[in-house]
């Protein structure tokens, strides 16, 4: 092995709509390596492949050993978003075929909006809609038994037309999967093409017309996601073929270079590409729950435990809020227009990224987004025939990002910025300036409510949280939200633009199980719930197993959904460890109590005879821990002399101290107005802030 550089690394690749970030952690030393690449939304393996490369490059690693690649991709996201969900064909149980149709009562901006809003089209219309007969109860009962003859006609019916994405939820599968199990047998048989999702086995909860969706959207994903993380895992293998075949010949030992594949999921846990692919609906979320991870790494790390996230990108821009070191999650979710009731990091997401289109309404006012001019053409400055104003374009015009992104990669047309964003100036007889600023405040003010949305929507007080803003855009508008919002504090952490990749390496494995058990807890089973306990935990050990975990590595939370008797929606608490017992289901209730007074200011803690406490959903996570990067404090000190000027529009033209963020060290104080520059992002300083590097490398910017 003379002469060969031999490096043990871990490395996390996140999928955005315009860049792929890389991130590379060398386990021996803990030094973290980062970098970017454009994004190829024709085929994201192929940024995928870039990625990689491209950081071994710069590693100088010839012959590395790739413990693992995480991986967080948008390919199930884009698919929802652009609502591409064609050919999919549901089974269901016989007299429900209108489900879908039907939906739920409630309308988008409430019910003053009845008279005009059009009702969307189904996810699948009602002629590809087929029944079976058979029904069960909601304890899983059977009333009616399978009907063998419908389910081969409508398995028929589907290969017939050359339909082969098909979702099947009969009614109370969730008590008992008996009936889909074997409707799938049906399928196999007489549609042996067909891609085929029960709703048993994606969501195992009540409530089937978001059981029925969520099962279709699996459905309708699993195609792309099967082939997407199947060309990366073939890929993945042949690499891991070589280097096992390199090490024999000369006679050593080590991990093959090709790395175990693992994809993010909505969770805020990965998964192996080869059982990710069985639950694609569970990767919705995928690059934006990285995002959320890291941030709450990186800031508990530097002592702030509860603080708001906000990942701003090419395309939109993700917030989410951490309390006490933990995305808050839900399974309240919608992706698109489509409800998704699978455990997801609570995330609000807004079309203010960096490419948002800035355009006139028919009646004369601009708006910013939701559209985005995307990678490709891009922003007008990307010299690529874009032909709008962009966000991007707008703090070009003024000045606030540098003439070139990536440290120089990508040379930017500031002229061609300054000639779109004086184009629409004109149409609205505004100066250049006033223009490109009402982008930026349209655009932060967007933000700003999808703040608001997931904070005060959620009882808490935004101005008690500081703002950590990362992503390649995140950090342009941190100055204005401090303002809008009155947030004590915005951190920037170092490299922002890679930030969701580098949460990618702090993630544990983590599947999800629930079953739904209503009862009143003044007649609750405690043998039953230990028993459903039990059979979930025994489901994720299963699954823990299958990723390499041994029992001894193996952990579980449990949770439960609880509401007050008579109300529609539950409240999930978690449940503590340890036996089941009448302590057990009193601290469970009085978590509950707790929660639903800080959700919604009152609580029943006294008047359990009125409003007595139901029991809903039985939840337990299993997790298999990995090994976290460690984030170690520096030294004061660093050069805090700026490295040149540039005239920036704030207030005013006036030429502004450029300072490298590389050469900052902590201790560093910054006065505004300024502009901090580093490899993957901007910070511009606003006249009155001040930005201050901590312990860790973070900016922390203040009024």
């Amino acid at each position: 092995m003379t002469g060969r550089t031999r490096r043990r690394l871990r490395i996390g690749i996140d999928t955005g709509g315009t860049f792929t970030d890389v991130v590379a952690l060398d386990e021996d030393t803990g030094e973290v390596t980062t970098t970017k690449t454009p994004s190829t939304p024709g085929d994201p393996a192929r940024g995928f492949e870039a990625g990689v490369a491209k950081v071994l490059e710069l590693l100088g690693a010839s012959r590395p050993d790739i413990g693992a690649l995480a991986h967080g991709t948008t390919v199930a996201t884009n698919q929802l978003l652009e609502d591409r969900l064609d050919d999919l064909g549901l089974i269901t149980t016989e007299g429900f075929e209108f489900m879908l149709e039907i939906a739920r009562q409630s309308v988008p901006d409430g019910y003053g909006n009845s008279y005009f809003w059009v009702k969307p089209p189904r996810i699948v219309p009602v002629h590809r809609v087929r029944t079976v007969g058979g029904r069960l109860d909601h304890t899983g009962a059977e009333l009616r038994p399978f009907d063998e003859e419908s389910a081969v006609a409508a398995a028929r019916w589907f290969r017939d037309r050359g339909i082969a994405a098909i979702g099947v939820c009969l009614l109370h599968s969730y008590a008992d999967p008996v009936h889909e199990l074997r409707m799938r047998e049906v399928l196999r048989r007489e549609h042996p093409d067909a891609v085929v999702s029960l709703s048993c086995e994606v969501l195992r909860e009540y409530r089937e017309y978001e059981r029925a969706v969520t099962t279709l959207v699996d459905a309708a994903v699993k195609p792309a996601m099967t082939s997407y993380i199947g060309r990366l895992t073939e890929r993945r293998a042949a690499e891991r073929g070589t280097s096992e075949q390199a090490s024999a010949t000369m006679g050593t030992e080590g991990e093959a270079a090709g790395g175990r594949l693992h994809v993010m999921k909505s969770n805020g846990g990965v998964l192996s590409g080869e059982e990710v692919v069985h639950q694609p609906i569970t990767t919705v979320l995928s690059g934006p729950a990285a995002g959320a991870l890291g941030a709450a790494f990186v800031t508990q790390a530097a002592g702030r435990g509860s603080v708001i996230t906000l990942d701003g990108g090419g395309t939109s821009t993700d917030v989410a809020v951490v309390l006490g070191g933990e995305p808050t999650l839900t399974t309240e979710g919608t992706i698109g227009r489509h409800p998704v009731k699978i455990p997801m990091i609570d995330i609000v997401t807004v079309g203010a990224g960096g490419g948002s289109v800035a355009w006139l309404s028919p009646e004369g006012t601009m708006k910013v987004g939701p559209r985005s001019a995307g990678a490709d053409p891009g922003p007008l400055c990307y010299g690529r025939g874009g032909t709008e104003v962009t966000v991007t374009d707008a703090h070009a015009a003024l000045g606030r990002i540098p003439p070139h992104l990536l440290g120089g990669e990508i040379p930017l047309d500031v002229e061609a910025a300054r000639t779109g964003v004086e184009a629409l100036a004109a149409k609205l007889g505004l100066s250049l300036e006033r223009a490109a600023t009402g982008i930026l405040e349209i655009s932060a003010w967007n933000q700003a409510n999808a703040i608001r949305q997931i904070t005060v929507k959620r009882g808490l007080d935004v101005r008690d949280y500081p703002l950590v803003a990362f992503g390649g855009s995140g950090p342009l508008l941190a100055c204005r939200l401090l303002d809008i919002l009155g947030l004590p504090a915005a951190v920037i952490p170092e490299n922002p633009g890679n930030l969701s990749a580098f949460g990618l390496l702090t993630v544990d494995v983590k599947n999800d199980y629930v079953r739904t058990r209503v009862e009143r807890d003044t007649a609750l089973d405690l043998a039953a719930v230990s028993g459903v306990y039990a059979e979930l935990e025994r489901q994720a050990a299963t699954a823990l197993e299958r990723e390499g975990f041994p029992p001894d590595r193996q952990q579980f939370v449990r949770s439960a959904d609880l509401r007050y008797y008579g109300q529609a929606f539950e409240v999930r608490v978690a449940a503590p460890d340890g036996p089941l017992d009448d302590a057990f289901r009193n601290e469970v209730v009085r978590r509950f109590h707790d929660a639903h007074e800080g959700l919604y200011g009152y609580c029943y803690r006294d008047d359990p005879g009125r409003h007595p406490v139901e029991w809903v959903n039985l939840r337990v996570s299993g997790i298999g821990p990995i090994t976290r990067p460690v984030l170690r404090e520096r030294a004061p000190g660093g050069d805090a002399e700026p490295t040149g000027t540039r005239p920036v529009f704030y207030d005013d033209w006036a030429d502004a101290p450029i300072y490298q963020r590389s050469k900052l060290g902590p201790g560093t104080v910054v006065e505004g107005p300024a502009v901090i520059e580093e490899f993957g992002s901007t910070l511009p300083l606003h006249p009155g802030f001040q930005a201050r590097v901590d312990g860790h490398g973070n900016l922390v910017v203040t009024r």
